[in-house]
């Protein structure tokens, strides 16, 4: 077990003059991206934050077994730097420093359902590999006032105490306990919760789950960017075809990702993934591998599945416990909502220590509610996606159903050139814009003209690698009108 203390010399925000009204010991469970931004939440001058992680972190960025898609794409949506850089000040310019590559969301070359997107500026995003991102967030979290990290360590299980002293125990292997005030489970996928809850005779919450049974396949090109001609390249995976990514990361490398559900999800053998590429309705990405050079393994992730834990509408809900990240809900990996997610969880933790006492049911139960009510957005995009591939059990709910309908007939505008359209959907997707945005007369007005006047042109296929010399292929997309 490795114990690291915060130093008091990190320049993130603190929880002001919430130390009188909440907890004095906190225990974060999980020590990956919703566990340290819970414990920057809730830094403050008189608390003591303990994360306690079950792998042993190195002090590089390293992939580790606790993230299993770490090894998997990952591009801060714009929403997600925001929050972040509110409970880290200076964190893009951290991870721009250690390698992160600046992409902005309107230079990617994107073929969606109805044909390419238009290029048009967008939101400023950093793309870098998953552990990078933790390495910088770890680093800046370890020197906050009063953080400290144990590794190594794994819980197995809680205990209420009280009676004049701490709320909770938190037991680890070994018998070692520690004392809180204020338990957060920030511990994934994989959290024991509800086999702790059930040990303590709390009722067990109702699980909602959408599994399309995707899985991804990465593998690690070397490659300039300045060799290629996009910021990146999505193929996008529809409900009868396979789909894939390519981001750039730090150190000249890409990571390529391909994407497919049930019986077409890609392969690990090398050989059979190039072909897999070659196969997609569009040659980009295997343009794309074939003008670098491939390293290492092909990675498959296949743990996918939207899954939601309604912790917020369990009775008798105990105070001092409450849930952030994956273990609250987790998202399809594919549309890199998870971390935009759990930093604005964070953002409701902070502001929840300062206003309420998290350490009373009333108050952990708040929380939760409002915790449940950030995912909303991202939990209908996501589940509303997966429910129209042939591999999902269960329907696109009807009020989802007509706004995917109204939302397709903006990208088919933008498909055809109209970047107001394309933006206005983007910035529902980067979570900046209620969704209600997208129902403005303007773009009401805008779509009725383009039925009655015709959509135009569509947008070319862009050239993928610079200075190749063969034609760009013309693949007319799936449902592109002339």
């Amino acid at each position: 077990m490795t114990l690291r203390t915060g130093t008091g010399t990190g320049t993130g925000t603190g929880t002001g003059t919430a130390a009188g009204r909440t907890p004095g010991d906190v225990v974060v469970v999980g020590g990956s991206l919703a566990g340290l931004l819970a414990a920057a939440a809730l830094a403050a001058p008189g608390r003591t934050v303990t994360v306690v992680e079950r792998d042993v972190v190195a002090d590089a960025p390293t992939p580790r077994p606790g993230v299993p898609q770490g090894r998997q794409p990952h591009a801060l949506l714009y929403r997600s730097l925001v929050a972040v850089e509110e409970l880290l000040p200076g964190f893009g310019d951290d991870l721009r420093a250690a390698g992160g590559v600046p992409v902005d969301t309107g230079a990617l070359a994107w073929l969606g359902e109805l044909g390419w997107s238009p290029r048009a500026e967008q939101f400023p995003v950093l793309s870098a590999s998953r552990p990078l991102i933790d390495h910088v967030v770890r680093t800046r979290v370890r020197g906050l006032p009063g953080v400290r990290t144990v590794d190594g360590a794994r819980v197995t299980g809680l205990r209420r105490d009280g009676a004049g002293g701490p709320r909770w125990s938190v037991v680890l292997e070994g018998r070692d306990v520690l004392p809180a005030d204020l338990v957060v489970d920030a511990s994934g996928r994989a959290s024991r919760l509800p086999v702790w809850l059930d040990a303590l005779g709390v009722p067990a919450a109702a699980v909602e789950q959408v599994d399309a049974r995707i899985g991804y396949a990465t593998r690690t090109l070397r490659l300039p960017v300045d060799a290629v001609g996009p910021a990146g390249v999505v193929i996008a995976q529809l409900p009868h075809e396979p789909g894939g990514i390519a981001l750039p990361v730090e150190g000249g490398r890409w990571l390529v990702t391909a994407a497919g559900a049930g019986d077409r999800r890609p392969p690990r053998d090398p050989d059979a993934w190039r072909a897999f590429l070659g196969a997609l309705r569009d040659p980009a990405l295997a343009e794309l591998v074939d003008a670098g050079e491939l390293e290492g393994d092909v990675v498959v992730h296949r743990q996918t599945a939207n899954v939601r834990h309604r912790y917020d509408r369990v009775p008798g809900w105990p105070g001092g416990l409450v849930v952030v990240g994956d273990a609250l809900c987790a998202f399809d990996p594919v549309y890199g909502q998870g971390v935009a997610v759990a930093a604005l969880e964070a953002l409701e933790l902070r502001d929840a220590a300062r206003r309420d006492d998290l350490t009373t049911p009333r108050g952990a139960r708040g929380f939760l509610r409002r915790a449940v009510r950030v995912g909303a957005l991202p939990w209908a995009i996501a589940t509303g996606e997966d429910l129209r591939l042939p591999t999902s059990e269960g329907r696109v709910p009807r009020v989802t159903a007509l706004a995917s309908a109204w939302t397709r007939e903006l990208a088919r505008l933008g498909t055809h050139g109209d970047t107001v359209a394309h933006t206005a959907l983007a910035a529902v997707y980067h979570l900046m814009a209620s969704p209600l945005t997208v129902y403005r007369p303007s773009l009401v007005a805008r779509v009725l003209r383009a039925r009655l006047r015709g959509y135009g042109p569509p947008v070319a296929r862009p050239q993928v690698v610079r200075g190749a010399t063969r034609e760009a292929a013309d693949v007319p997309p799936p449902g592109a009108r002339p």
